[in-house]
Formats: structure tokens, sequence, C-alpha cells
């Protein structure tokens, strides 16, 4: 299956990043105070807004034109649009939207055309719009806005049209404005009309109101007609570049057709990261996977990151584990995954770069602390419950293709600064025709997070990964690894999920409870995480929830509904397995024997 990848040119970097947009663009919709059933489609986590109804962005997913005309929002305007520093096009035409206009529009540095016709905004016209050397339509008209018209909007060098009728404006409008395209300053108390040299109108109210489609469709138009052009010349440059295909691919040895595009991605030179890892030192060392190390490093600008290194690239299986990460990373970006920052490669050698995770994993907050280092607290355990769920169910149900992690569990699950859950280590991920639902392959993963189907057939699908985050939740509830023979002394099971399964038989969940918190967390929230990771551990794939099942259940709805059917199914199941415990002898030999197996083979 050939790589599903972006091609970026390396030149045409982002100038702002796609999480900084999309939340700039979910301020202004919770702002607005946009209806349940409006923008339903903006999701607060999936953070590139470009396939969100409303934006258009250009092909290096820059926010070009958010266009919400007569939508019937009644809030006011969000500041934090300042970050999309390529938006050509705002136009929130006919709404009831009140508050003033927030000074911080004047970063808007490439906004061609700003409509707030037919709202309620008050206050004066900030003067700051006069920094948007590039505007060219500025339409106001039938607000309550008031003051004076500032003067620096006179000198902005493209401007065309200017509307801002039907106000409460006073005072001089500035002589500069009286010699533009179309203008319109009727219904305000301005140097204009009647007693005044100039006339409020640079034609009739009707005519104006009829250009001003045409003015809108026209710019439209531009702009699509500019983004083709773009595309265009982008194909174009790389035809008459291919001589100098090392700049932006990566080719694959053995394997002319299958090269990865790196264009949005830093590169960086082998000389760099092996100072920043003091020479790939021993004591920089963060983890160990199947295919290598991963190092702490220190770039030249004091940026921290994390280094993945394929010690033994040469060896099957090596360079697809590489051509994986990159090819997940490029699919998927949500404030909950892992993000890569750059790579390098040599003949010999593979490695990605991402952000220094500064809290590490979930399992070394849970089991590896050092003296002095603070426990994970309860509402911190549940916050990296809900944001792991988010990350997962953006891979299974708004990737197309979807993905498949097949390695869930506390060690993958990284914690940045601010504690918050992202997923990472996607070495042994697959991407899914969104059609088929399952994949058939050698059994990869971690012994005791691996679904009994995937362990027993080889198929894969969203239920295995959905399997390991149950157990990821008991690891978070009891603070304990998957398998522990320790649990042999005191005659329990060394499987997690069958020794919680038998203490919330027993009722007896205040023994689950990880003993660190010192009886500080909510017994109703350990309840409702046991339940949502029983939910996700049952036997069968398809009574497993769905992963926006579990983030739904993990907010506090359907949990109730959804325990009792299990339960009813669950008694059945019990009596059945009894049963069978009388007839065979499980001896020891069917226990595993190995606390963190790593399966081997190819997919």
């Amino acid at each position: 299956m050939k790589l599903i990848l972006i091609l970026l040119v390396l030149g045409n970097l982002h100038l702002v990043a796609p999480d900084a947009q999309g939340d700039a663009l979910f301020d202004l919709r919770t702002t607005l105070k946009a209806s349940p059933d409006q923008l339903t489609d903006w999701n607060q986590n999936q953070v590139n807004p470009c396939t969100w109804s409303k934006v258009s962005c250009d092909p290096n997913n820059n926010v070009l034109s958010v266009s919400m005309s007569f939508m019937g929002f009644t809030g006011s305007l969000s500041p934090k649009i300042r970050v999309l520093s390529k938006l050509t096009i705002l136009s929130l035409q006919g709404n009831q939207i009140t508050g003033g206009i927030p000074e911080d529009y004047g970063n808007l540095s490439s906004l061609t055309m700003l409509d707030l016709e037919s709202n309620r905004l008050a206050g004066q016209i900030p003067s700051s719009l006069g920094n948007l050397k590039n505007l060219q339509f500025l339409i106001l008209s039938q607000n309550n806005l008031e003051g004076p018209i500032p003067d620096s909007i006179a000198s902005l060098p493209n401007l065309t049209s200017v509307l801002l009728g039907y106000n409460n404006l006073s005072g001089q409008i500035p002589d500069h404005l009286f010699h533009v395209s179309k203008y319109n300053f009727t219904g305000n108390r301005l140097n204009c009309g009647f007693n005044n040299t100039h006339p409020c109108t640079s034609g009739s109210g009707d005519a104006s109101k009829k250009s001003k489609a045409g003015i809108i469709i026209g710019v439209i138009a531009g702009v699509l007609v500019l983004i083709l052009l773009g595309c265009f010349m982008l194909f174009f440059w790389r035809g008459r570049h291919r001589g100098y295909k090392r700049e932006v691919f990566v080719d694959v040895p053995g394997e002319v057709d299958r090269r990865i595009a790196f264009g949005q991605l830093k590169r960086f030179a082998w000389r760099e990261l092996q100072v920043a890892t003091d020479n790939f030192n021993e004591r920089n060392v963060l983890g160990q996977g199947g295919f290598g190390k991963v190092y702490k490093g220190v770039l030249g600008d004091n940026t921290k990151v994390a280094v993945k290194r394929l010690t033994d690239y040469e060896s099957p299986g090596g360079d697809a584990a590489f051509q994986r990460e990159v090819e997940m990373i490029s699919v998927a970006v949500h404030r909950n995954l892992l993000r890569l920052i750059g790579f390098c490669t040599t003949p010999t050698e593979r490695l990605l770069v991402y952000p220094y995770m500064h809290n590490l994993s979930v399992a070394y907050r849970l089991r590896e602390l050092k003296p002095g280092e603070a426990v994970l607290d309860w509402a911190t355990r549940k916050r990296i419950a809900l944001g792991t769920a988010r990350g997962l169910e953006y891979l299974h149900e708004h990737c197309n293709p979807k993905i498949i992690h097949r390695d869930v569990k506390a060690a993958n699950v990284l914690l940045d600064e601010d504690f918050e859950a992202v997923v990472g280590d996607f070495g042994l991920a697959k991407l899914v025709d969104v059609r088929k639902t399952n994949v058939t392959t050698q059994v990869r993963g971690t012994m005791g997070h691996i679904a009994p189907e995937y362990l027993s057939t080889g198929k894969s699908s969203e239920r295995t990964d959905i399997f390991g985050y149950g157990i990821m939740l008991l690891e978070i509830v009891t603070g304990q690894r998957a398998i522990d023979f320790s649990r042999l002394e005191e005659e329990d099971d060394v499987l997690l999920l069958d020794h919680v399964k038998k203490l919330e038989r027993e009722k007896r969940l205040d023994a689950i409870v990880d003993r660190n918190l010192n009886k500080k967390y909510s017994m109703e929230e350990v309840e409702m995480m046991i339940k949502v990771a029983l939910l996700c551990t049952q036997g069968s794939p398809e009574d497993r929830p769905a992963m926006s099942e579990v983030v739904r259940m993990l907010e506090g709805e359907g949990l109730a509904e959804r325990w009792e059917e299990w339960q009813n199914v669950e008694v059945t199941r019990r009596q059945e397995y009894d049963r069978l415990q009388r007839r065979f002898d499980w001896g020891e030999d069917s226990i595993y024997n190995q606390e963190a197996i790593e399966l081997s083979g190819g997919r």
C-alpha cells in the first residue's frame, strides 16, 4: 500500500500553527454564541480547522476566509482571531452581534475584506484598522457605532469601498475617503450631505447594495484564482526541480516509488542532533522500543526535544517503522496526538524529532517516580483519561483512512508541561480503509494490553485499541502494571483485568485504588472509571463501546444504561465460565510468564 502523505514544499512552512488557528476560531464560535446545531463540525480537539464548514484555507492549511452571514449569532467578536495572519476575508454580515470591534483586528495584516454589516455593534471604529494595508472593502453599515471615523483609515493605500451608513458616527469625514470608488456615510451625524461640499454617498443606496454582492463575488473569485494559481505553480516548480528532490523528499533505499514527503518539517543535520544529545549519551535515554531508543536533546536555540533513533536500521521492519510514524503524523493532527517537529536521514540512519514531554509518560508518573517528584492527583488522572480518549476517537472516527494504534498503554501516553495527555509511539500503527472492519497481521504489541481476538486470530480493529485503552484506565486507577507476578504471593490474579473484576464483584473497590492517592479521590468517580474500563475490555469486540461513546461516558453521559446492559450479559457469561472452569484444568502453563512481552514479526 502506497503511503498516504501530504506533499508540501519545504519552503512553504506554516506561518501559524494549526492548533493556534483552530483555538482562535473555536473561541470565535464560543463568543458568537453559536447554537448547538450550528457549526457542529467545529471540533475543539481537531486542531486543523481547514475541514470545518464556513472556513477556507490555502494549500498550506493557512485560513484564508471565514464567512458566516445571516446565522443569527447574538454574541460578541473574539479578539483571538488576530493570530490568523493569512486571513483575507472575514464576513459576519446579517447577524445580531453585540459589543465592539476588537482593537486586535488591526493585526489581521492580510485582510482584504471586513464585512460586519447589519449587526448591533457599538463603540468606536478602532484606529488600529489603519494597520490593514491590504484592506480593500470596509463594510460596517447598519450598526450602532459611534464617534469619529479614524484618520488612520483614510491612509489605507488599497481601500476601494467604505460603507459606514446608518450608524451613530459623528464629526469630520477624512477628505481622502471621498475619493474611494465606493463610499456611503448616509444616516450618521457626519460632515456630508445637503449643506456640505461632499455628498454622503458615491451613488444611490440601491446601487450600493446591488454592487455589494458583485464585490463579494469578485473578491472570493479572486482568492480562488490565487489558490488555483498557487497550486499550479507548486506542481510546476516540482516538475522543474526533480533534480533537487533531495531537498523535498527522503528516498527509501530499494523502493524507488515510495518517497516520504517532509516539506512541512525541518530537516536536521546529523551533527546537530549528535550535539543536542551529547553524542547520543546513554544518560539522555528517555525510553527504548522495538526499533531503537529515544534520547532527550537540547537544540542550539535551547529548545528541548526528544530524538527517536532507529539504531538497527537494516533490521526487518526498521525502515517500515520509520515510514509508518511519519505517515501517521501526516494524516493525524490533534492536540492529544504527538506531533513531529522534524527528521534526519543518512544512508544508514533514520531519526525523528519530537517535542520534549516535560512530564514523560503516564507509566513513569504512576510507577517510576524519583524521590521528591509529585504523584499524579485524581483530577489529573481524570483529565489524562479523557484526553487520551479524545485522541483515540480522532484516530478511529475522524481520520480517513482511520488509524489503529495497536499499542495503547500507559507507557505510550505522554504528558506535556501541563500534564495534558498526548498519545505517542505510532511505530505499530496501521492505516485502515474506512470500508474495512479489521486488518489481519502478525500480532504485535505488549502482553496484558492485547485484546483476546487479536491474540488468537491476528485480526485487529479499532476495538483492539479500545481494549488496550480499558487496560490503561485500570492502570490509571490502580497505579499497577497490566501483568504483575507479585500478586501471586497473595493468591491474586496475575492479570490486572482479572484482579479488578474479582474485586469489583466482591464490592471491594477501595482495595483497587492506587494507595499513592492517600484516599484523596471521589469514590463515585473511581466507580465510573472502572465501569468504563470494564465495558472497554469485554471479551467480544462487538460489545465494546466506540471511542466516541467512551468520551461521552467519561463526560457523564450514557454510562448507567450501558453498565446495566453489560451486567445482565455478564451474569450469563460468568455462569458459563464457571461451568467450563469445573470441566477443564487451566494449568500454570497457560499463564503469561513475562510482564511486558514484546511480540515481533512482520506486520
